[in-house]
């Protein structure tokens, strides 16, 4: 594979495209207050790599991450580039084991959003009431807290708990969201955390709850391919933010 020097590191133009793309993604969800401090993480797989994955340099704020900085790593968590920065254990033991074990799970993010958090500590979960919400049901599993997550031991029960889903919200803690795509996966967690954020709005009013029946979630799930904006699920979603970062700053493309 024929490798460029680009901002100092030395890659394929697919990763560069990768790591820009990555970079672009910490911005985005920096800019809609997803970040916190340095901790939680964001990974994607390297294109043509079956081993190798990108995440954030532990020590950095998200608004600080750059397609260069990033640090590339194997699933055994060896530095396969230069980097001055180490890398958060939680966020390598987590990702790894799912990257590892899950051939479809090229991007994965874990985040600690209020609204998420609060949600994952709540007995029910995510409840069917509200248009967001509706989307997940039946798609989303629960993981017990077992302490922070740097046992390499936990991610068997980790895989166990998801199962045939694609989101995984630990309770006490936080969701984790895997897709194909850095943009699919972009969407889920927008979806995601517009669906938390109105259940917990809808749940401080102290007023009982309107359920949306089973019968039209199966219609609301069947009838969502057909809201698209054109292109793979994600794609518009996360280009129309790219663009909205780019108007704030484009350091992180270097």
């Amino acid at each position: 594979m024929a490798t460029q020097l680009r901002s100092n590191i030395e890659c394929s133009d697919a990763e560069w495209q990768a790591r820009q793309e990555l970079a672009a993604c910490y911005r985005i969800y920096d800019h809609l207050g997803w970040s916190e401090s340095i901790y939680n993480h964001i990974s994607l797989k390297v294109p043509g790599e079956d081993n190798a994955f990108l995440i954030n340099p532990f020590g950095l704020l998200y608004c600080e991450v750059t397609a260069s900085n990033l640090v590339k790593i194997d699933l055994d968590g060896n530095k396969l580039a230069h980097s001055d920065y180490p890398v958060n254990q939680a966020g390598f033991t987590q990702h790894a084991y799912f990257h590892r074990h899950l051939p479809w799970a090229h991007a994965i993010s874990h985040v600690h959003t209020t609204e998420t958090m609060a949600v994952c500590s709540l007995a029910e979960g995510l409840m069917p009431i509200n248009f967001y919400a509706c989307s997940f049901t039946g798609q989303v599993a629960y993981h017990e807290f077992e302490g922070v997550t740097v046992r390499a031991e936990e991610g068997e029960r980790l895989l166990a708990n998801l199962g045939d889903k694609r989101i995984l919200m630990l309770r006490n803690h936080g969701p984790v969201v895997m897709a194909r795509t850095l943009q699919q996966m972009f969407l889920t967690q927008w979806s995601l955390q517009r669906a938390c954020e109105i259940q917990i709005a809808t749940l401080s009013m102290g007023q009982p709850v309107v359920r949306v029946p089973d019968a039209v979630v199966q219609v609301h799930q069947r009838d969502l391919g057909q809201v698209n904006a054109g292109g793979a699920v994600g794609e518009a979603d996360f280009a129309a933010w790219t663009r909205r970062i780019d108007r704030i700053d484009r350091s992180w493309r270097d």
